[in-house]
């Protein structure tokens, strides 16, 4: 099957999924609280170990480039671990987005396929366009996690 092939939802169907998923817009953050406040302790857990190490012997003896390249990784995981703690999904009548690192948007009338992917650590909706190229929102509440489920089962029926 080709995923470009599928058809759209008719206005009805999109319709009545509106109906079902709320009062649009439906906000709610991208993940889940647990997830957020466990990324800032492992950046703090790597923070300390790293800043112990440096302050030890063993840690004069690592050469500039080792240290530049784990500052970065660093800053790379405070980077994500903002990004977790601030991005927000939000589904509307024009399409779903969310803030992230980058902002990801999708129009309902890019969108060929649907994959509901439900992980424990967060639900995640994964949209493919006619193109095939996927674009993936996560849901950081349990509205969000309904509203893909729901989603996923109107282009799961036609």
């Amino acid at each position: 099957m080709v995923i470009g092939s599928l058809n759209p939802p008719s206005k009805q169907e999109q319709q009545q999924l509106f109906a079902e998923i709320g009062p649009l817009p439906l906000e709610g953050p991208a993940c889940r609280r647990w997830v957020k406040w466990s990324a800032w302790l492992i950046l703090a857990v790597v923070v300390v170990r790293l800043a112990q190490t440096a302050a030890s012997p063993a840690g004069e003896m690592v050469s500039p480039a080792i240290k530049i390249s784990l500052v970065v990784c660093v800053l790379g995981l405070a980077l994500l671990a903002r990004a977790m703690q601030t991005s927000v999904t939000r589904i509307t009548e024009q399409g779903i987005e969310q803030s992230w690192i980058s902002r990801r948007t999708i129009q309902w009338e890019e969108i060929s396929f649907v994959k509901f992917v439900p992980l424990i650590a967060s639900k995640k909706l994964i949209c493919f366009t006619a193109r095939g190229r996927p674009v993936t929102f996560q849901a950081g509440s349990r509205e969000l996690e309904i509203a893909f489920a729901r989603i996923a089962l109107v282009y799961r029926r036609r």
